[in-house]
């Protein structure tokens, strides 16, 4: 086994002999899961402390199964009374809950036998100080922006975790992981004319992390720049998506093509795989193996190899994104994708998923709209997967002329996902902050309800 980040090993041996112990009972498999870490997060407003906390723990998770029956449950206490007890009610569950019929652990051909270190482990813990003062510099910097009045605060946080898999196929697997983020937001403008915005970096490593004064600027330059805003008439015309929000239609993707939507047929794309979904200039590509990627796993919740996919080639979709239960309704395999919380059955997810750059500039993707919308900010929640109607609240800039102008704010963006798939453009300008990265997009024919 080869490790996939640093730090002091769990009791691997105890969870190996409790997945042993349940199959001498009579079960037919069984895994033991445990999840530890520590964190500590501060916050700040108008240059005045406010919280901190920090917080640490370890948690068991034992799922055992009776051919087609399968419980779980957890514990904190991991002394051998504790799993002994653990073990005996998940036992007695397990004989009496109803059958599942795709239940079942991963294929053991599929385990990760051997997988790589993805650097995903800083052993740098800051303290309180530290973060207090990143807090306070991102504040200070925002705050310091011309137009800026209010702050409704900054904050930085830290933490680190481990992760132990166990399976009675023969899955052992140890991985740990650690994370650092600052934010601030503030307000521009005052009485009636009040803007607020805000900005964030979040990495792996406090090295890579952006400097707290450079998020600050941001957030406050955001603010005012939507201070005085217009509003729109209804209309249709193009539509594009600043990074910031345009990884939004990536996640609307992942859940399309979520293999239990897929499953229960709850999907507008359910019956398009092989089709061409996006045009020839869309790539999506889901990379677990990304150095100190914020999504990056060495396997997944199953103990399944994971490795780079594409999802969409050329605009043609290729794979469903698949956990062993999902993949079996499906007459399919594992994707190594699956997810879970440690009292809940695995279900599948993406790791760092991205859109692969166009071969335009974002000033060359909008150079040829004469009136347009640049959308920096949406709001709500109407976005149906079953049908693909898409509608959110928005605020961001008219385009005219290819050229961004004036701030625009308290209108609606519209349309149909099957549709804005089919037009979607990408720029070039593609950069890995996030679990799910996306460049500036562009989509045409989008309804606008405004005023």
């Amino acid at each position: 086994m080869s490790a996939a980040g640093r730090g002091n090993t769990p009791p691997i041996e105890a969870f190996t002999a409790l997945v042993a112990r349940a199959k001498l009972r009579g079960a037919s498999a069984a895994e033991a899961m445990l999840v530890e870490g520590a964190s500590m997060s501060v916050s700040q407003r108008l240059g005045t402390r406010e919280d901190l906390v920090r917080s640490e723990g370890r948690e068991a998770g034992l799922r055992v199964f009776f051919g087609k029956r399968q419980a779980m449950a957890s514990s904190n206490d991991l002394s051998p009374d504790a799993l002994n007890t653990l073990l005996d009610r998940v036992l007695a569950m397990a004989r009496e809950t109803p059958e599942e019929p795709y239940c079942g652990l991963a294929d053991p051909n599929l385990l990760a036998r051997t997988y790589p270190d993805l650097d995903l482990l800083d052993t740098h813990e800051p303290g309180g100080e530290e973060l207090y003062a990143r807090a306070a510099e991102a504040e200070d910097a925002a705050r310091a922006v011309a137009g800026v009045t209010n702050s409704n605060g900054a904050s930085a946080s830290w933490g680190r975790g481990g992760l132990v898999l166990v399976t009675s196929d023969g899955f052992v697997g140890h991985a740990m992981s650690s994370g650092i983020d600052v934010g601030v937001a503030v307000v521009a403008g005052s009485g009636t004319s009040m803007e607020t915005d805000y900005a964030f970096s979040t990495a792996r490593y406090t090295s890579d992390l952006e400097s707290a004064a450079k998020i600050g600027r941001e957030a406050g330059e955001r603010a005012v720049r939507r201070l005085n805003p217009r509003k729109l008439e209804s209309d249709q015309m193009p539509v594009v998506f600043e990074p910031r929000v345009s990884n939004g239609m990536l996640g609307i993707l992942s859940a399309a093509i979520n293999g239990a939507a897929i499953a229960r047929g709850t999907s507008f794309l359910r019956k398009e795989m092989g089709n061409a979904i996006f045009s020839a200039a869309v790539t999506v590509v889901d990379d677990p193996h990304r150095l100190r990627g914020m999504g990056s796993r060495p396997f997944d919740a199953e103990g399944v190899a994971t490795h780079k996919m594409t999802l969409v080639d050329k605009g043609v979709l290729k794979t469903w994104i698949l956990s062993t239960s999902d993949a079996q309704q499906l007459g399919l395999k594992s994707t190594g994708h699956a997810n879970r919380g440690i009292g809940s059955p695995p279900g599948p997810a993406t790791s760092n998923l991205y859109m692969e750059p166009g071969k335009v500039t974002p000033a060359e993707l909008m150079a040829d709209i004469g009136r347009g919308v640049y959308v920096t900010n949406t709001y709500g929640s109407g976005v149906d997967i079953i049908t693909g109607d898409y509608s959110l609240g928005a605020a961001g800039f008219l385009i005219e002329d290819g050229q961004i102008t004036a701030p625009i704010a308290e209108f609606t963006i519209a349309g149909n996902l099957r549709d804005m798939f089919r037009t979607l453009a990408p720029a070039n300008d593609l950069v890995f902050r996030y679990g799910t990265d996306a460049p500036t997009l562009r989509i045409d024919g989008m309804t606008i309800a405004g005023r």
